[in-house]
């Protein structure tokens, strides 16, 4: 997010809140007329040629509104994919089919193998958006171990329930698949687009965090007790700038981790996700205290920011599963 992008990025969060406040459900068509599907598909295939820092604003208004969108799945993830893939004519129709909103895919990061003899075995949970997909994108290994995608619209999906109900997940399973060799497409930087995926759900995570704390403040000046208004208590005070310390720490975290290099992404990413994940649960949470019984209540909508963070938590990595990571890399560098 370098300075020089600070005015496109504010532009693009402008529009995107504006958007948004129309409605917590956005369509397909919307995103799509919006422009934000197509963010990173080349200009030359209909898209805008922007990179993931401008993804990464997208993700975090949608996360500030408690978006209900197949935009994780359908443009962030599969766009992804997608990238690391040569230009071919299986590559480029499908890239243009997303930006125009003709083609609606999903990526599936599971575990994976294409046999010598074209047969797709492996299982994947938690896919976000598979269900409905035109196109299911595999992320796989080769018989000889090397990285590809495949282009699949016949796996089994069955759609998993969840207590966060903006969000639409599934079970993708293929038992043996025969796939054809135009399907398979030879594919390079595999490993980062889980990174991707956990750095997305981060600013999510981020976006919701900023709201439950800015609808809390504004509750704390408008709420009354004992003849005051509640945000003028010390108790209140300090419980606010405890969240406004944890969003601060957190978007510093993912600033450096959009910005980082190829070599530094995992650490970065690891750092970004397992903190700012894990401090939306507490700012919500402490959001829902401070809103007093009606925080309590569905009219408040509390819960469904809550639903939400706890499930980004776990999604793509819980924090104590990237703090191993981090601490595996610590002390890998220490043996050297």
């Amino acid at each position: 997010m370098a300075a020089d992008f600070t005015d496109l990025h504010d532009d693009l969060r402008a529009v995107a809140a504006d958007v948004l406040a129309r409605g917590s459900a956005v369509d397909w068509a919307t995103l799509v007329d919006a422009g934000w599907v197509g963010l990173e598909v080349p200009d030359g295939l209909g898209g805008s040629g922007a990179t993931f820092a401008e993804v990464a604003v997208i993700c975090e208004e949608l996360g500030r509104a408690a978006a209900s969108t197949s935009y994780l799945g359908g443009a962030v993830l599969a766009v992804g994919v997608l990238n690391t893939v040569a230009d071919s004519a299986v590559r480029d129709p499908l890239l243009a089919g997303i930006a125009d909103g003709t083609i609606r895919a999903a990526a599936v990061l599971g575990d994976f193998t294409v046999s010598s003899g074209g047969l797709l075995t492996g299982h994947a949970d938690f896919v976000p958006d598979a269900a409905g997909a035109d196109r299911l994108l595999v992320a796989a290994t080769d018989a000889a171990g090397g990285n590809v995608v495949v282009v699949a619209d016949e796996l089994t999906v069955t759609a998993q329930p969840l207590l966060d109900e903006t969000r639409s997940v599934a079970t993708v399973t293929a038992d043996g698949i025969e796939v054809s060799e135009s399907a398979v497409l030879h594919a390079n930087a595999m490993a980062a687009l889980r990174n991707r995926a956990a750095l997305a759900v981060a600013c999510d995570s981020l976006g919701l965090a900023e709201a439950m704390l800015a609808a809390t403040v504004d509750y704390a000046k408008t709420r009354t007790q004992f003849g005051r208004p509640i945000g003028s208590f010390q108790a209140v005070k300090h419980a606010c700038a405890d969240m406004q310390v944890k969003n601060s720490v957190a978007r510093a975290l993912i600033r450096e981790a959009v910005n980082s290099s190829e070599a530094d992404l995992a650490a970065a990413v690891a750092m970004a996700k397992s903190y700012t994940c894990g401090a939306a649960v507490d700012v919500v949470g402490k959001a829902l205290q401070l809103h007093g019984g009606i925080g309590y209540t569905w009219e408040s909508g509390i819960h469904v920011y809550l639903k939400r963070a706890t499930f980004n938590r776990s999604l793509f990595g819980s924090p104590a599963a990237h703090r191993q990571h981090l601490a595996q890399r610590y002390r890998t560098s220490k043996a050297k």
